[in-house]
């Protein structure tokens, strides 16, 4: 059950100044807190006994007052103490959480859903900051001020009665143990049901265009529906658990309080006790629910906290499987690309979709990269990026092996603009300049010029400030992949990586940009994928890939006189658009 706070002893190590602090004057306020019931049967025996005068009154009151002054400025300061530092833990594990996640790499988001990494960011921290909180302090409260109420009531009323009316409590440690164990296996996976709803919802606002356009909204709500349920049954498991800790408690605390009045009553009549001893008695009884209310509650908490710690650490223990190599380089300049005999499958797949890819780049070059619907163009850019682990010593950038290169060099040096363009839910200018924050007014006009952006741009009531929503969803999909290439041109990449990045625009749009890029970037090195041969016709050289491998390799003028693919698919969408504009006219 306690597993988890040695798994979080890095943090109380870091706070540990804090949470001596706080446990301290816990315990010392636990300490006062046994104060006032005897003072309370003091009262009543001199009352009783007839000895109590003015004098002696007034004493009491201002000791009480005292004491209710005290306790309170101690209680402010180690609650302060404590639950901040329930705060700060939640704070630290979910920047620790975003930062393992910017470091992941696309195998660690194919094996875990988003809505569960959500669900871990969420719930389950809040389960971590509850026990280190909250946790502590039924710890606490559970254990040393259990321990000073009953030493009290054995020194100062009777040890005799004590241990009668303590004879029920160990009972509830026993259930609270059952309750315990059962409640950490259905919250595990309670929590694993929550992450699946996430996913749903996220799926489904993602995806609600396409939801609408097929109608399957009935379809989506029963789906949704039945998630629903499934985490709400599951809940209930949890709460059916959790519902029987305070009625158990009660229970047995009751049975205390009766051998308590019972036995006790006994204990006055044989004049072993006196009346306020009785009633002070009492009151520490009446004191013992919240330690045995807390012992529970320890249970619960724990238990959550543990799960949702197992949880956590499945995802922190998960190393990248990229990793900076010991040589890491950071001086360097990509002054040359190649690849010998480089192959490549994918983590889950069986076969090779890079198959011994042997070219050379020179800086400066412009390449195009043609081919069928899944040839290994966009596969081609992940080996660049350093998505996925490849074999060493097969890609090269100047002469040195990439996986030497450190990766936030080789980051530094790409602009990249993927297949589906992502763009923030923020205005135009916010989007651009993601790429390089620091780029003046000048810098941001040149590449939305470049971008043939900005005729759109002026229609906008907003203008550059328009808000783009969420993934760019008032845009279209040609202004979403302008606004893409402006936003990696300003950061004027050494590598400039374009995959279909063209797609959206209408031809006479795609010539410009090309052009404008290939003005823009001479004599850093452009990547562009492409299915209409018109966007690489004036690469310095295409590569035409044909299941993974480099089928044909030239310019275009060398590509046309081999009379293969390119040449064939050239020809036919030159014929296309002659077609096109003699019907236009």
């Amino acid at each position: 059950m306690f597993s988890v706070l040695k798994k979080l002893t890095w943090f109380f190590k870091q706070h540990k100044k804090r949470y001596i602090l706080a446990i301290s004057l816990l315990i010392f306020a636990s300490l006062l807190e046994v104060i006032p019931p005897r003072l309370i049967g003091m009262v009543i025996d001199d009352v009783h006994q007839g000895q109590m005068t003015e004098w002696m009154l007034r004493n009491y009151i201002i000791l009480f007052i005292g004491l209710m002054l005290v306790i309170y400025l101690i209680t402010y300061t180690w609650m302060r103490q404590l639950f901040g530092g329930a705060i700060i833990i939640e704070r630290t594990l979910r920047t620790n959480y975003m930062n393992h996640l910017m470091k992941m790499t696309p195998t660690f988001y194919e094996k875990n859903k988003t809505g569960d990494l959500m669900a871990k960011a969420t719930n389950d921290l809040k389960a971590i900051s509850l026990t280190t909180g909250f946790g502590v302090l039924t710890l606490i409260d559970a254990t040393v001020f259990l321990v000073i109420i009953l030493f009290t009531m054995g020194f100062l009323v009777s040890w005799k009665l004590t241990i009668a009316a303590f004879l029920p409590l160990p009972i509830m440690g026993w259930l609270m143990k059952r309750y315990g164990k059962v409640i950490h296996e259905r919250f595990i996976k309670a929590q694993d049901a929550f992450g699946d709803l996430n996913d749903q919802v996220l799926e489904s606002i993602s995806g609600v265009r396409v939801v609408r356009a097929f109608v399957k909204e009935k379809d989506d709500r029963q789906q949704f529906g039945q998630i629903t349920n499934e985490v709400l049954e599951k809940n209930i498991q949890v709460a059916k658990i959790d519902a029987l800790f305070e009625p158990t408690i009660k229970i047995l605390v009751a049975f205390s309080y009766v051998i308590g009045l019972g036995y006790g009553a006994l204990f006055v009549f044989r004049s072993e006790i006196t009346l306020g001893q009785l009633i002070s008695f009492n009151i520490y009884l009446g004191m013992l629910i919240w330690p045995m209310f807390a012992f529970g509650e320890l249970m619960n908490v724990m238990q959550r906290g543990n799960a949702s710690m197992d949880r956590l650490n499945e995802t922190f223990t998960y190393e990248p499987d990229v990793q900076n190599g010991e040589a890491a380089q950071s001086s360097i300049m990509p002054t040359s690309i190649e690849l010998k005999d480089l192959s490549f499958s994918y983590p889950l797949a069986k076969t090779d979709v890079l198959k011994n890819i042997h070219i050379y780049i020179p800086r400066g070059y412009n390449v195009g990269i043609v081919g069928k619907t899944g040839s290994g163009k966009t596969t081609f850019f992940k080996q660049l990026l350093r998505e996925y682990p490849i074999d060493s010593n097969k890609l090269f950038i100047s002469q040195l092996s990439i996986e030497q290169i450190a990766l936030g060099t080789l980051k530094n040096w790409i602009g990249y603009v993927p297949q589906d363009q992502f763009l923030f839910s923020k205005t135009i200018r916010e989007n651009i300049l993601f790429g390089f924050p620091d780029a003046n007014e000048i810098d941001l006009e040149r590449v939305m010029e470049h971008a043939s952006i900005t005729a759109d741009i002026e229609t906008f009531s907003d203008g550059i400030e328009t808000l783009v929503g969420e993934k760019g969803v008032s845009l279209s999909g040609g202004q979403k992949q302008r606004i893409a290439i402006a936003r990696a041109l300003i950061k004027d990449p050494q590598i400039l990586l374009l995959d279909d990045a063209l797609s959206a625009v209408d031809a006479k749009t795609e010539a410009t940009i090309v052009q404008n890029i290939r003005k823009e970037r001479a004599g850093k090195t452009t990547f562009i994928t492409a299915h209409r041969m018109s966007a690489v016709r004036h690469a310095d050289l295409i590569l035409v890939m044909e299941d993974g491998q480099v089928k044909e390799a030239g310019t275009h003028d060398e590509l046309m006189l081999q009379k293969g693919w390119y040449e064939n698919q050239f020809t036919k969408q030159q014929m296309e658009n002659s077609s096109t504009e003699v019907h236009a006219r």
